[in-house]
């Protein structure tokens, strides 16, 4: 870890960008992988959507504080959601492949309906914002078989508007392109 000015609060988002070294993510927060399998499948072993090898799995360290947000997007595997630390819940938002919205709601206060964890299925778009308005959330996401750019993809907004106009006000708040 990197070393720590002794007034730096763990309540900051900032304390935990600097102590985790954690790196700007281009769907918006900030993000560090921490795990990376050093087995491999080949692209002849996984699911026809998939064309080049993956390791088993992968996990990163997520940091989202207010006001930004994870901009919707998509990968091809399964992604777990779990939460960590901070002075805030996050929500998820999904849309699903037939347009369907729902939240997930990660935190740690099941009485507010949070849960330590999510589960976002392979294929669905989805997006995340911290609940308070100046608050943060680190979380962590792990991802079998293992995270590759190539599985990553960007909504683009006429797309999702398309496939769930009901749902315009979060796709307008959450797209960036």
């Amino acid at each position: 870890m990197k070393d720590l000015q002794p007034n730096k609060s763990a309540e900051t988002a900032q304390y935990w960008i600097d102590c985790l070294q954690l790196q700007p993510h281009p769907e918006g927060g900030y993000f560090k992988e921490t795990y990376r399998c050093q087995e491999n499948l080949t692209a002849d072993n996984l699911p026809e959507r998939f064309d080049q090898s993956h390791c088993f799995s992968t996990a990163i360290y997520y940091l989202l504080d207010a006001p930004n947000f994870s901009a919707f997007h998509r990968i091809k595997q399964d992604e777990l959601w779990h939460y960590y630390a901070g002075n805030s819940g996050l929500t998820i938002h999904v849309i699903r492949e037939n347009g369907d919205y729902q939240k997930l709601y990660l935190g740690n206060q099941p009485d507010k309906g949070q849960s330590f964890q999510q589960m976002v299925k392979a294929g669905d778009w989805f997006a995340a914002s911290v609940d308070e308005a100046d608050g943060f959330a680190l979380v962590g996401c792990t991802v079998a078989p293992g995270f590759e750019f190539a599985d990553f993809e960007l909504a683009k907004r006429n797309i999702l508007l398309k496939l769930s106009p009901q749902n315009a006000e979060v796709i307008n708040t959450l797209c960036i392109e």
